[in-house]
């Protein structure tokens, strides 16, 4: 068996520890660091990459930055509270600093209805199943929408575990089992993951205390990589990460508007292995749009719904605390067929988003922004193709067959507008 490439580390910073330039000592490393419960930010180490003292500690504050800035904002600025973090880590006052941001104690349970869309993945769904009834604080309900299964493996599953309520969706697609789940949760607060995913044990009392702020409609939350072993992990996690940084973001309407001109990024809030909704919500923005599925349109179910609610002008809040890890497809042909799909799905979606407000600037960013990007990146990559441009010829095509299947299926996806 191959070694990994790269080896996940967790760093506590709130526990003594070795002087922490002894990690740059160890080449393909992912270093993590956390304080508690909370992830503060990562670090590549590369194989090739010569760091002393000094400079892993220039790196790691760069990479702390914008989490400190948030939390320990005394860290950002301050030398000396920087170099007493990292030559003791255990200090009074950040042991203060952090406090405010974990809770004494935690409901063991609370109102929260948990989705996992699943289709013949029994081992990944136990695995997923078994975290979440081991959680610090478990969902009321646990929702598992088989999707057009081939057998009985994920009913099975289901059945060994109490609180979990099984349905069989028989029409394919993720969005289609997406509202399936909605329909049936019956918790005012609806959160999806994926089968693939492990929770954090904290993240459903996350996902809960986010919306004990009325003004929250919906949220996303961190995602970790849970393994960086094959070139495909590496390659997804460095060009096409989930992870959307440390640090909390509201967006509002003013997003949508601040970034009409360029098409508004919406992709950018989250992902869908780590989101909830106020079930109130779906009566007014509508449910997943289900012409963006997997072997409809392709995917992006998920960022189009984000769109929905910023164009409503509602919030949605990213809270880094609410944490689960990925795991990443192993093999490149995986990875190429999924971001071919993504390419795709983002292209049918940025068409339908530029029809609900036409002055945005989607058909600029397809028809002028992305061909110069990839011309670019065909020339970067010329002759062999590797790393970020590995994937270039299966993003390029998805984006073709998305302009052509917005271009067959506009009447359809028009009407999905106005329901």
């Amino acid at each position: 068996m191959q070694p990994p490439l790269y080896t996940i580390k967790h760093i506590r910073l709130d526990e003594p520890h070795a002087p922490l330039h002894t990690f740059c000592l160890a080449p393909r490393s992912y270093l993590v660091f956390w304080w508690g419960q909370i992830a503060l930010g990562h670090l590549y180490l590369e194989i090739r990459e010569q760091l002393t003292a000094e400079t892993f500690y220039v790196k790691l504050r760069k990479a702390l930055k914008p989490a400190l800035r948030q939390y320990a904002p005394q860290l950002v600025e301050d030398d000396e509270a920087w170099q007493q973090l990292i030559s003791e880590g255990n200090t009074a006052a950040l042991q203060d600093t952090f406090a405010r941001h974990n809770p004494e104690s935690i409901p063991a349970e609370v109102p929260v209805s948990v989705v996992i869309c699943t289709r013949n993945r029994a081992v990944y769904l136990d695995k997923c199943l078994e975290q979440l009834h081991q959680l610090s604080c478990v969902p009321r309900e646990i929702i598992v929408v088989d999707n057009a299964p081939l057998d009985n493996s994920s009913y099975q599953v289901a059945s060994k575990y109490r609180k979990v309520v099984y349905v069989k969706e028989p029409k394919a697609g993720l969005d289609i089992a997406r509202n399936t789940g909605a329909l049936s949760a019956t918790c005012e607060v609806v959160a999806y993951t994926d089968d693939d995913v492990l929770v954090h044990p904290m993240w459903v009392y996350r996902l809960w205390q986010t919306f004990q702020d009325k003004s929250v409609a919906a949220m996303t939350g961190l995602i970790i990589a849970a393994q960086l072993h094959t070139r495909a992990q590496v390659n997804f996690e460095k060009y096409w990460s989930f992870n959307r940084g440390y640090a909390d973001k509201v967006y509002t309407g003013d997003f949508i508007h601040s970034t009409l001109s360029i098409g508004p990024p919406v992709w950018e809030i989250g992902a869908g292995a780590n989101m909830a909704f106020r079930k109130s919500i779906f009566e007014q923005v509508g449910l997943f749009n289900e012409y963006l599925d997997v072997g409809a349109a392709g995917c992006n179910g998920d960022s189009e719904m984000w769109y929905r609610i910023l164009a409503k002008g509602l919030t949605i809040h990213y809270n880094p605390r609410a944490i689960v890890f990925h795991e990443h497809r192993r093999e490149t042909g995986r990875l190429k067929n999924q971001i071919f799909y993504y390419m795709r799905g983002f292209t049918v979606a940025a068409l339908l988003q530029q029809r609900q407000k036409e002055e945005a600037g989607y058909k600029r960013h397809l028809y002028y922004v992305l061909p110069k990007f990839y011309l670019e990146l065909i020339r970067k990559g010329f002759p062999y193709y590797r790393s970020r441009t590995s994937t270039i010829w299966a993003e390029m095509t998805g984006i073709v067959s998305g302009l052509i299947y917005y271009k067959k299926n506009q009447q359809k996806l028009l009407k999905s507008l106005s329901k």
